[in-house]
């Protein structure tokens, strides 16, 4: 069995079988990580190949680490990075922003729950699902990505204080979106 590096030097001489080997190793990650961000299945498939090309395209300019051990944990970073940035970009094409710095927030009250629950990755993605795209967006991008709120406003053009905001409206309707699934899960017991 190839060793990690010598798939990637493959990949880099274009050698076809390397490639097969990074598509079939990565596609499961890479389809979790759009389809954080894409709830159709279809446009999903259609941005991971697009991110296969991009990241054969590009593999020249991934910067390997010094640790031959820390190599495949790199890449895969590598390889999320652009898998991010591809579903935000077809976002983008597909969908123009509201700007929302002059539209006032009304007073959240500040509940605790205080229930003890087990959310499973489908319960949690489910939840997200429910979220009006433009705020799973930034929810996504500020929370699970790391990208700070002036790296999503460059990204989406938006000002960032927009982004603060939708960042504001995910977080609350994921409380009120939480606290409903605890009491349906409650009355069905």
């Amino acid at each position: 069995m190839l060793k990690f590096e010598d798939v990637l030097a493959g990949c880099l001489k274009n050698d076809n079988k390397c490639k097969e080997v990074v598509y079939k190793s990565f596609y499961g990650y890479l389809m979790g990580v759009i389809l954080r961000y894409v709830n159709d299945r279809n446009d999903a498939e259609e941005l991971i190949n697009d991110c296969f090309i991009k990241i054969f395209k590009g593999i020249g300019q991934f910067g390997a680490p010094k640790d031959p051990e820390q190599l495949q944990k790199a890449f895969k970073g590598w390889v999320a990075k652009i898998s991010s940035r591809t579903a935000i970009d077809f976002l983008r094409s597909k969908r123009t922003f509201l700007y929302v710095d002059d539209m006032e927030e009304p007073p959240q009250p500040i509940t605790e729950l205080n229930a003890i629950s087990q959310l499973h990755v489908q319960d949690i993605m489910k939840l997200l699902n429910e979220l009006p795209e433009t705020h799973k967006l930034i929810f996504n991008m500020y929370e699970l990505e790391g990208f700070s709120h002036e790296e999503i406003s460059k990204l989406l053009n938006i000002p960032e204080s927009s982004s603060r905001v939708y960042l504001t409206r995910a977080k609350n309707k994921l409380r009120i979106l939480y606290s409903k699934s605890l009491v349906t899960d409650f009355e069905t017991n």
